[in-house]
């Protein structure tokens, strides 16, 4: 989970995070329309801690949190000198956080590119804003996917969880190269195709590790859907060159929780509050009356 125990992993070298949190949100309006969706809560905490706190638990060190207008309460949260009274000190209050802006909304890959300077030119972990990975693993998800990236050198290391075929549409899906493994190597990705053309079933789960060829291969796409420059078609450039891709999928007991919508939303809050540890065996319960009693009623 995300208050995962701290992990080392053999040469950890990377010490740098992006994490996009620019959107606009407005799938979720009218929760959104004054406070960013990464602070709409899941559970006790704001989305956005569970990501930062994922991060200081494989081992990161810098963040580089890109938002938009209307943001600044990401990081008024994240600021960890700000004195709370009650409040205990964490782990991902040793994180040091900076900020940047992208002003209008163009896509991820654009998002990503403002990261060029804060990375100096060494490889760095994107973890979006709005999707949390929620493990009961021995080893935390960004831990194996930087042994993966050390192992195979690769110019980019994607996390990937398994969807139903009739929601491929909704993400970047890969065709694989190899046999699906712990790791392995991708010949294509393509976003949000339709069920009959999607190559797999396999989507990308909001966790990457790039190398900084992303940027230059950033500046050789163009707009696509909306308007906005996709990450899926850098990474396709970066295929079409002739650089590997790998993939490290999400382990049993292991799955993203996203915020894009309120089903998804209301979903991830059912889920992380079934799980709190003082008040999740009693939510619990009460869901189950409750459940039984609309069965009885209808």
């Amino acid at each position: 989970m995300t208050d995962s125990k701290p992990v080392s992993s053999p040469n950890h070298t990377i010490t740098k995070a992006v994490v996009p949190a620019a959107g606009r949100g407005t799938r979720l309006l009218p929760a959104t329309r004054s406070q960013p969706k990464e602070m709409l809560p899941i559970g006790r905490k704001p989305t956005i801690q569970h990501v930062v706190e994922e991060l200081a638990a494989a081992g990161l060190q810098e963040v580089l949190v890109i938002s938009g207008q209307g943001k600044r309460a990401i990081e008024d949260h994240l600021d960890r000198d700000a004195a709370v009274e009650g409040e205990r000190r964490e782990k991902w209050m040793e994180l040091r956080f900076f900020h940047a802006r992208q002003s209008a909304p163009r896509g991820l890959a654009d998002a990503i590119s403002i990261a060029e300077p804060f990375v100096a030119g060494q490889p760095f972990v994107v973890a979006l804003g709005d999707s949390v990975i929620l493990s009961n693993a021995d080893q935390p998800l960004l831990v194996r996917m930087m042994a993966a990236h050390a192992a195979r050198r690769p110019v980019a290391t994607i996390a990937v969880e398994t969807v139903p075929r009739e929601a491929v549409h909704r993400y970047g899906i890969v065709a694989p190269k190899e046999p699906v493994a712990d790791v392995f190597a991708i010949a294509d990705i393509v976003e949000k195709p339709t069920p009959e053309a999607a190559p797999s079933n396999l989507s990308a789960a909001g966790r990457y590790l790039l190398d900084p060829a992303v940027f230059d291969a950033i500046r050789q796409i163009t707009p696509g859907v909306g308007g906005e420059l996709w990450l899926t078609d850098a990474l396709r450039v970066l295929l079409r060159e002739g650089r590997e891709i790998v993939c490290v999928p999400l382990k049993e007991g292991e799955h993203r929780l996203d915020i894009g919508n309120f089903q998804s939303y209301f979903q991830a809050f059912v889920e992380m509050s079934f799980t709190d540890p003082e008040y999740g065996e009693a939510i619990q319960e009460w869901a189950a009356k409750l459940l039984r009693h609309e069965r009885h009623t209808h």
